[in-house]
């Protein structure tokens, strides 16, 4: 632990800013960096992002994000507020919580032994201000972001550790038992829900430890334009479909600036 505070005592935030917020950089920059301390392990990487919506009407314009690379373990946090102190102040709170869990887990891989308790990451408590996508015209929405990885295989407790470090709506794997392209997404504060490509019985899928209802209904056969109609009519954040042309499962979001995002694995089955 004390190898991690000397090296962390050195790293510089680096903050990215979009729009005017006269002294947000600064007061990141101290935020931010006096959490580094709480990392089990060396912080190689931290970066904040401020940016603010420039429509007056939004309530909560300001979206502050921090990701940090903890010894090669991704750390991701990200809130709104109505101004940047306000912002930063929560995005503070929010990666705290997500640092002090990183440490706990550490601590158990070094022999202590983790609570039995399901959801033993997830605070229920902590306050939440996640960021609503900007009410962009549909007109107007177009896929700014497509991004494509390799997926491993991983369980669902490993995807709902992600959902937890990286702060996302979903997580979109490939299932370690069944093999099938699949996403995870939270349910209220103490549970999840899992959608596959086809459903699979609770047997068939790999041990796991968190609390997860399953979907029954198959994911939709849709082009990328379909999905964006069928996305539009919902109001859903996400959709979750089988690409009828790649074959494989992928995810269509709203991002917030309200244009569209997609991910979707860059292999064949």
């Amino acid at each position: 632990m004390e190898t991690a505070k000397t090296h962390n005592a050195d790293v510089e935030v680096q903050v990215v800013r979009h729009g005017q917020l006269p002294g947000a950089d600064d007061y990141a920059r101290e935020k931010i960096g006096a959490l580094l301390h709480l990392a089990p392990t060396p912080v190689l990487f931290a970066r904040v992002r401020l940016s603010k919506h420039p429509d007056p009407a939004v309530s909560q314009p300001v979206i502050a994000q921090a990701n940090l690379d903890v010894n090669g373990r991704l750390v991701r946090a990200q809130v709104t507020g109505p101004t940047a102190r306000e912002a930063i102040d929560r995005l503070e709170a929010r990666l705290r919580h997500r640092l002090e869990r990183i440490a706990e887990h550490w601590e158990a891989r070094r022999g202590r032994m983790p609570s039995t308790e399901p959801h033993e990451w997830r605070h229920a408590s902590e306050p939440n201000h996640r960021p609503s996508y900007f009410p962009r015209p549909e007109d107007e929405r177009e896929i700014i972001r497509h991004k494509t990885f390799t997926f491993s295989r991983s369980t669902i407790d490993d995807a709902a550790a992600d959902l937890e470090l990286m702060d996302y709506d979903f997580c979109l794997f490939t299932e370690t038992a069944t093999g099938k392209d699949s996403v995870l997404y939270p349910t209220g504060s103490t549970g999840y829900r899992l959608a596959q490509i086809t459903p699979s019985a609770p047997d068939e899928l790999a041990p796991h430890h968190v609390p997860v209802s399953l979907s029954e209904q198959p994911a939709p056969v849709l082009t990328v334009a379909e999905a964006i109609t069928r996305l539009a009519l919902t109001g859903l954040r996400f959709l979750f479909f089988l690409d009828a042309e790649r074959g494989r499962g992928s995810v269509l979001y709203h991002r917030y600036d309200g244009h569209y995002g997609l991910i979707s694995p860059n292999d064949t089955p």
